[in-house]
């Protein structure tokens, strides 16, 4: 059998992840918000207050991009940032008011995007792909 990288699950993963990446990133715009800031958010609005680092890794976005992000929301007021009196070494983040507007104005859209990307999919199909999804990346994750 020969190897056709058309066909292989590293690049067709990549395929429809970064196609969907730029369709949204253009709809994001309109907001002055990117991708890697609207993850954080909407993790954020899911889990509440978290560690720049649980953050990080929630986000897949590198700690030290995340850090200068961060600080680029914070200066919006998107995001507030807080070291704790009593450990010095952590920051936590949360979402502000504002923050929590953004995001939720733009879940729908998010949604919208998922919905049109497994059109045609029944429930079923969706959740195996997701749990599918789930299971190729904690194979990845043990490379």
């Amino acid at each position: 059998m020969e190897y056709q990288v058309t066909d292989s699950v590293p690049y067709l993963l990549n395929r429809v992840g970064v196609e969907l990446g730029e369709r949204f990133s253009l709809r994001l715009r309109d907001v002055d918000v990117t991708l890697p800031m609207y993850r954080a958010l909407a993790v954020l609005r899911q889990t509440g207050t978290l560690t720049l680092g649980a953050l990080s890794a929630l986000v897949s976005v590198e700690l030290s991009t995340l850090s200068r992000l961060v600080s680029s929301m914070v200066k919006r007021g998107l995001v507030s940032r807080v070291r704790p009196e009593d450990n010095a070494r952590i920051v936590r983040i949360d979402l502000t008011d504002a923050g929590r507007d953004l995001v939720d104005q733009l879940i729908p859209v998010a949604l919208h995007f998922e919905e049109t990307a497994v059109a045609g999919l029944s429930p079923a199909q969706i959740q195996d792909l997701k749990s599918l999804l789930r299971q190729i990346h904690s194979h990845v994750t043990s490379l």
